[in-house]
């Protein structure tokens, strides 16, 4: 069995998970695995289909640029090269990118940045629980990859691993599906956690 064919049973199976939490509704979302770093390329989740039927077969391979490499019969994802400048610049074994609902309520409240801190599920986010300041990015959404792109790695920082996109979702990586999975069921908390409280004290800073 060839890399992609492993590499696409892995994503289909990580998809059906996401999908089953309700983060993957419909055909939205896309997860992505590094197969080499020089050149770079991914293995990215084709475009158009339902996240919860998702076969081995229904794997894109990809270049630096997030275009499919030639020879393959599927699209990848729109949203393909942010995957690989992410992966490029974090180094990121694979990148998970949802749509749960906290991420995108959180960057209403704070479009320039979500800081979380003194919560000991930090620590599952890669953080320390205490006396650590960890801001996730938000970036406004756009159609432009590219203009994604430059926007991430402006605001990029090694021990940050997510990115919000404002109105749309967040992307999350990791060393592999599972580490990149863990820091995100982590974070997802942590957001839910956040943007409640918020609400629950009618907008007062918390």
């Amino acid at each position: 069995m060839s890399t992609l064919d492993l590499a696409g049973r892995a994503l289909a199976a990580e998809s059906a998970r996401y999908e089953a939490m309700g983060w993957m509704r419909g055909t939205s979302g896309n997860l992505s695995v590094t197969l080499s770093r020089d050149p770079l390329r991914l293995a990215v989740t084709a475009s158009g289909l339902d996240k919860g039927a998702l076969t081995a077969t229904d794997v894109v391979e990809v270049d630096a640029d997030g275009q499919a490499v030639p020879g393959q019969a599927k699209a990848p994802s729109a949203e393909a090269g942010l995957h690989a400048r992410i992966a490029g610049v974090a180094g990121a074994g694979a990148v998970v990118h949802v749509h749960a609902m906290a991420p995108v309520l959180a960057a209403e409240f704070w479009p320039d940045g979500v800081e979380l801190r003194d919560m000991e599920m930090l620590k599952g986010f890669g953080r320390r629980a205490h006396d650590d300041l960890v801001t996730v990015p938000v970036v406004p959404n756009s159609q432009d990859m590219r203009v994604l792109g430059d926007a991430f790695e402006a605001g990029f920082r090694a021990d940050t691993p997510a990115l919000i996109v404002a109105r749309h979702g967040i992307y999350v990586w990791g060393d592999d599906l599972a580490h990149a999975r863990q820091r995100l069921e982590c974070l997802e908390w942590l957001l839910r956690f956040r943007t409640r409280l918020y609400r629950a004290f009618e907008g007062s800073p918390q």
